[in-house]
């Protein structure tokens, strides 16, 4: 067996918050949303006096070339300058102690700051959610926190004596005896029993400093914490903590703010945004760099090429990465972005079917608009033809990172903007070939189920072309918008030939072939019910007249007399006909 990188101890939870609170240990999670609820923390306090476990933590020590970071971690003022060690695993834990325990805000899923009330009867040993019932009763503690700052101040006696007065009162009002002697005794054995929590004994598992970033990373995301694994932005963003906590709150707001609709904010219709996201493409705009682990490096100051790690170089690090942080974070470039996904017809985040392609394409857009000054129009131009190819052929999916470090690599060894262009341009030949359009695409369509990159660069490219939905007078684009649906969608994807009308001839294995869908409105959905191909077409077909039926044919890929066609026939010649009309939804571009 190799050697251990760790050592297994025990700690006291009052000695563990105690350093916290003077910063020797940091605790990233007092800096963003704080996910437990709170029946999850009074089930925590309801282990610990009941001295059952509640799991390990796991702290790194930090090297010596952490004594010049910058700021600590937390709320309050610190001791330290500088945490000495990292919480690794158990930080949800912990700031649940902090919190409850010692009345030390945390942040909500708005940033604001809340503290977390638990409710405690010293007579029955229960916790409960603090509330206004708890609040109005006498027998509970409003706040366990109320009981240890009693303690810290030397108020513990008369907090017990005003508790069992309060109590007293209660008792008088509903003409019941006042307490007992032993019922009093149960009291301040309650309280003792509650202050002695600091003294539960916590698995510790101490990372040495000798470990780097790498194997630590590896350990984060491996571990599993209270059931939720790990994730590599998680440790990437309590590395940030240590070293520019008001980089990483921008992160989190710029995330938090893409859930929510409200003006001027990064709030948008296509994709929630992640932590994960904002990094590479920061990573990828200011380094050059497209897998995820050269972040660690970067926050530990190592120079990616030489190799060393030094604070001169964590410093110029940090300028880089701030530097093109902020233009990620510009919520101009970010809606200019998102707007030139709209004109490639992206407008819902139903068809985004790879969330890197997206951000890969902002560090292109912003790589392409900041280091060659293209002009907002050269650059979205090029960014809806090349997101519009990289997601239909779902350039982004499998080696992803190595992929897109290949292509940032070659895109930092060219000089002008025409370069940069000419560079995309070849991609874009290579990919969006005529065997890809007459061989490849229609292959890929013939596929269940209408999901995936290719039914949505289907429908992207009848956004592109502004066409409507079937045998209707609405774009297909309005539908399709989040937002759009009331209690029912706005739009459904219709089979051309029902499910019912192929059980009946036999068709049992391709009735969900992507070549059978087509997007129809909820009413025209229902009109059309499960009627066969030639009585909805005959009604529409009067109604409509023959020019309007023959372009709602043309809109949506619908061969010539595919009503009265044999099955398999009818899907070949979709196919083609789909894979066509992608093309001319590229060529508008």
């Amino acid at each position: 067996m190799g050697n251990s990188i760790y050592n297994p101890v025990s700690l006291e939870v009052g000695n563990i918050l105690k350093d916290v609170q003077t910063g020797k240990i940091g605790l990233p999670d007092l800096q963003r949303p704080f996910v437990w609820r709170n029946e999850k923390v009074r089930q925590l306090l309801d282990s610990m006096l009941k001295g059952y476990p509640i799991g390990y933590i796991m702290l790194w020590e930090s090297p010596m070339d952490y004594e010049e970071k910058k700021s600590p971690i937390g709320v309050n003022d610190k001791t330290y300058n500088a945490p000495k060690e990292l919480v690794i695993d158990g930080q949800q834990r912990l700031t649940a102690m902090l919190s409850s325990m010692y009345g030390v805000p945390v942040k909500d899923k708005q940033f604001k700051e809340r503290v977390i009330r638990i409710a405690f009867d010293p007579i029955a040993r229960v916790f409960e959610n603090a509330d206004a019932a708890t609040d109005r009763d006498p027998r509970f503690v409003a706040s366990v926190s109320d009981v240890f700052i009693a303690n810290r101040e030397f108020k513990l006696s008369s907090f017990r004596r005003a508790f069992i007065k309060r109590l007293n009162e209660n008792n008088a009002k509903k003409g019941e005896p006042e307490l007992t002697d032993d019922q009093e005794d149960r009291i301040e054995q309650g309280l003792n029993d509650l202050l002695g929590l600091e003294r539960y004994l916590i698995p510790t598992l101490e990372i040495s400093p000798d470990a780097d970033e790498e194997m630590v990373s590896d350990i984060f995301v491996r571990v599993n914490s209270q059931g939720q694994s790990l994730k590599q932005d998680d440790f990437i963003m309590t590395l940030l903590s240590v070293y520019e906590p008001e980089m990483r709150g921008r992160i989190e707001r710029f995330c938090a703010d893409s859930h929510v609709p409200a003006d001027g904010t990064s709030y948008n219709h296509l994709v929630k945004v992640s932590a994960t996201h904002i990094i590479r493409a920061t990573v990828g705009l200011g380094f050059k760099r497209g897998r995820l682990r050269y972040a660690y490096q970067i926050l530990r100051g190592k120079d990616l090429k030489t190799g060393e790690t030094t604070p001169e170089t964590r410093a110029d690090n940090f300028k880089t990465f701030g530097d093109a942080l902020n233009r990620v974070l510009d919520l101009n470039n970010w809606k200019s972005f998102l707007n030139a996904l709209g004109e490639a017809g992206y407008v819902s985040s139903s068809q985004i079917t790879s969330e890197n392609a997206l951000f890969f394409n902002y560090a292109f857009y912003l790589i392409g608009r900041y280091e060659f000054n293209m002009t907002p129009l050269d650059i979205k131009r090029l960014i809806r033809r090349w997101f519009y190819a990289s997601n239909l052929t779902a350039f982004y999916i499998g080696s992803f990172e190595s992929d897109f470090e290949k292509q940032l690599n070659e895109v930092s060894q060219l000089k002008t903007a025409e370069e940069f262009a000419s560079y995309f341009d070849r991609s874009l030949a290579a990919l969006m070939t005529d065997d890809y359009f007459s061989l490849t695409l229609p292959n890929a369509l013939d596929a269940n189920e209408a999901t995936g990159p290719t039914w949505q660069g289907f429908v992207a490219a009848q956004v592109v072309l502004g066409y409507k939905a079937l045998f209707s007078t609405a774009p297909i684009s309005q539908l399709i918008s989040d937002g759009a649906s009331g209690t029912k969608k706005a739009v459904d994807k219709h089979h051309l030939f029902p499910d019912h009308f192929l059980e009946e001839r036999g068709y049992l294995s391709n009735r969900s072939n992507r070549g059978n869908f087509t997007y129809a409105d909820y009413s025209n959905n229902i009109y059309i019910s499960d009627d066969a191909p030639s009585v909805y077409v005959t009604k529409y077909r009067s109604e409509l007249g023959e020019e309007a039926y023959e372009e709602a044919c043309l809109q949506h890929a619908l061969p010539e007399g595919f009503e009265d066609m044999d099955y398999e026939e009818f899907l070949g010649k979709r196919r083609m006909l789909m894979a066509q009309l992608i093309k001319k939804g590229f060529e508008r571009l």
